[in-house]
């Protein structure tokens, strides 16, 4: 990639080497498990480096490695490899920096999943700390001897908080620690941690990247130096390797992302505002608005906004939370976001109020996906089903 590369170029033709494929203006998919050799010498070449050679599914394939330097130029980063979710990235991006006895510290909010990982990994002797706070002196009062990695999203899960990254970044450096971040939320587009100094940056393209709602997978972007080592070890040998045809949909999904990603913030702003003024919802999450007490830090390293966001309910019971949900018609209760489609969803079950709010969420929060459908449709609805309480 040039200096000049715009993400539009990147993502309509950046990798595509139309000579190469017979002047397709579509890369063809590569569905095959193994690629033959003419002789036993090149056989054995292509063994020697398998990150530069096509040998086995599991390793390289040349519809996946479009989208990998699609995704790596896009991040501002110099390698990329697709995983077959966001849970084997993220899993694959952790391991590759500890081992037993390590510490590993998680800013504020984060996925679900990533959570439970780190409980996981506990048996393998390596430790995990969350702290809630994102205010940089709470964080590296946590920081210990065997702290080798922090974890953070920026926005952050549910609470779409950020994290000053240039200081998180300062903060690590002078420690030797790594530093791995989700970037799903702002994608490439509205955010680039490694321009920050950030290690690995972790997306799970089934959201904004794909943009479809018909695939899962998982990206991790970092220099050639950490990718190195990960390709044979934890790509490999964990074998959560993204399939040739998830790929080429995520090729397509990516064509249109910088299109995309402006009508879902123009969306997305419009219904913030409208939520932050409705009578019925106390507080609205979402680094876009100027009432967020992030918003200027999201000035200095967002480019734009999404259309993930969450509101809080002033009457925050779980009956509220269920009347609400069940009263949206554009808006689809699913799990997810960051396709076409509105989405809503609520981290209150009705019967998991006390953890809810030990993990610092409001019960009456609600996280809604703004998609690509008429936004005064979807600001009627929200409407409509905001006089249910």
């Amino acid at each position: 990639m040039t200096k000049q590369s715009s993400n539009e170029h990147i993502v309509t033709h950046l990798g595509d080497e139309y000579d190469r494929f017979h002047g397709a203006v579509v890369p063809p998919i590569y569905q095959n498990s193994l690629f033959v050799f003419e002789n036993f010498e090149q056989l054995a070449a292509a063994m020697k480096d398998e990150q530069s050679s096509y040998l086995y599914w599991r390793g390289t394939n040349p519809t996946v490695e479009i989208v990998e330097k699609k995704l790596a130029a896009l991040e501002k980063g110099e390698r990329c490899k697709l995983f077959a979710s966001g849970m084997a990235a993220i899993s694959s991006a952790i391991l590759t920096f500890l081992q037993s006895g390590d510490h590993v510290l998680s800013i504020s909010n984060i996925y679900g999943p990533t959570t439970k990982f780190f409980t996981y990994i506990e048996k393998f002797g390596i430790s995990h700390t969350n702290t809630l706070n994102t205010d940089l002196e709470a964080i590296e009062s946590l920081i210990r001897p065997n702290t080798k990695v922090i974890y953070l999203e920026s926005p952050t899960t549910m609470s779409f908080k950020l994290v000053d990254l240039k200081a998180i970044v300062a903060l690590a450096k002078q420690r030797g620690i790594k530093t791995i971040i989700d970037n799903t939320w702002a994608t490439p587009i509205f955010q680039n941690p490694i321009t920050y100094g950030i290690d690995i940056v972790v997306h799970s393209v089934s959201k904004y990247l794909g943009g479809h709602s018909d695939l899962v997978g998982g990206a991790l972007i970092t220099s050639k130096e950490i990718m190195d080592h990960l390709f044979y070890h934890e790509y490999q040998l964990f074998g959560g390797v993204m399939p040739p045809y998830e790929a080429w949909l995520l090729m397509r999904g990516l064509r249109t992302l910088p299109i995309r990603m402006k009508a879902h913030q123009e969306s997305g702003l419009k219904i913030a505002s409208f939520l932050e003024k409705n009578p019925a919802v106390k507080r609205v999450n979402y680094p876009g608005l100027e009432s967020s007490p992030d918003y200027r830090l999201g000035k200095e390293q967002l480019k734009g906004y999404t259309g993930l966001m969450s509101f809080e309910l002033k009457n925050n019971t779980y009956e509220s939370v269920r009347k609400v949900v069940n009263s949206l018609n554009h808006f689809q209760i699913g799990v997810s976001w960051g396709g076409f489609e509105s989405l809503v969803i609520s981290p209150n079950y009705g019967y998991n109020v006390e953890q809810l709010v030990k993990g610092g969420l409001d019960p009456g929060l609600i996280r809604i996906s703004v998609g690509l459908e008429n936004v005064d449709e979807l600001l009627e609805d929200l409407e409509a089903a905001l006089k249910s309480v």
